[in-house]
């Protein structure tokens, strides 16, 4: 027998909230290492500034991810718990513009205009604001912002993104650490496109592609910065 537990099991869709903060997290640790490891490896003919400046840009960014994703996330929290009593108080005093107000999203969805007063005044009856809060505002357990999820996620991610980097600093020679850096950060960034892609469901060579120009991008772009400042990256 099918259960929803089961069925949720085959959909990818509630790993949403936290896909989106781990890929983003992580693709940040690797361009941003880096790119820092990058920068600092061609002014320096010695392995421990580069080594210093990512181990200080790595906690420094994991912490800064973290607490970003969790400022921005709480944000929308605090709009759904307005909104949310915004939406009880109104069906306190108006509880028949609310009905109504829910049989016209259900017509407008497909449904004849008795079977939609039918349906939410059951509803309504069943739990009339949890109804409210997910079919006119459009907030469920999928979609709701969760801040303490998306935070860990985020610096998480950032933290072992920038390990990555971290390791060809460690190991690779100090005359090549700047192209080992390229390589790997582009090798990085292909495997983290595949490890999203088969986390969220989606097609591998779509999220790589993506995440790979971009990531070029972005590194490109900070190559070009150095340059334009004096740095032959």
């Amino acid at each position: 027998m099918l259960t929803i537990n089961n069925y949720m099991d085959n959909h990818y869709i509630h790993r949403s909230n936290w896909l989106r903060a781990a890929v983003l997290g992580a693709n940040d640790g690797i361009i941003s290492i880096s790119s820092l490891a990058i920068g600092v490896a061609t002014a320096s003919a010695a392995r421990e500034p580069v080594l210093l400046a990512v181990i200080a840009g790595l906690v420094a960014g994991a912490l800064s991810m973290a607490a970003g994703e969790y400022v921005s996330v709480s944000s929308q929290t605090d709009i759904e718990k307005a909104d949310i009593e915004r939406e009880r108080q109104e069906l306190q005093d108006m509880p028949e513009e609310e009905l109504r107000i829910l049989a016209e999203i259900y017509e407008r969805r497909g449904l004849k205009k008795e079977t939609a007063l039918q349906v939410a005044t059951e509803l309504t009856a069943h739990d009339a604001l949890g109804t409210h809060i997910r079919d006119e505002l459009g907030i469920n357990e999928i979609s709701q912002a969760k801040p303490i999820q998306a935070a860990l996620a985020s610096g998480a991610a950032f933290t072992f993104g920038g390990v990555l980097p971290l390791l060809v600093v460690l190991l690779a020679p100090i005359t090549y650490m700047e192209y080992a850096l390229y390589a790997f950060t582009i090798l990085s960034l292909v495997i983290l496109g595949i490890v999203a892609a088969r986390t969220g469901g989606s097609g591998v060579m779509k999220a790589v592609v993506r995440i790979v120009v971009w990531g070029t991008i972005a590194m490109g772009l900070s190559a070009l910065v150095g340059y334009l400042f004096g740095v032959n990256v």
